[in-house]
């Protein structure tokens, strides 16, 4: 089993900057690929970024590269998400989601564990 706790979501005005953090725990930090998803109201949920343990390869969400950096802390088995150039498009809940092994993943299907979620709310 996994356990992911999100934290670090908030209010922010357009163009500014938060940074996510998701603590995991359970399995072997390095047996699983982490990465996040994210829910606007009235929509489905989205895949936003994911980091692979072997070799740090990341994947973006076209809406997010350039913007968004997923970073891991092996040491503290905790995975960031920096957001900058926040977009009230970017409004929505955010997940952290985790594989079942270490791969590079892009759809919510590869995810098998998740958290509870960190509101952020981007203003304009």
């Amino acid at each position: 089993q996994v356990q992911l706790v999100e934290s670090g979501g908030g209010l922010v005005q357009a163009g500014g900057s938060l940074r996510l953090s998701c603590a995991a725990s359970g399995r072997t930090f390095s047996s699983y690929s982490v990465g996040w998803a994210r829910q606007a109201p009235g929509k489905e949920r989205e895949f936003v970024a994911a980091i692979r343990w072997s070799g740090g390869i990341t994947n973006y969400a076209d809406s997010v590269k350039g913007r968004f950096t997923i970073s891991r802390d092996n040491a503290k088995n905790t995975v960031y998400l920096q957001m900058n150039s926040l977009r009230p498009e970017d409004t929505a809940v955010y997940y952290c989601a985790a594989t079942y092994r270490d791969y590079v993943w892009g759809k919510l299907k590869d995810a098998y564990y998740w958290g509870q979620g960190t509101q952020v709310t981007v203003s304009s």
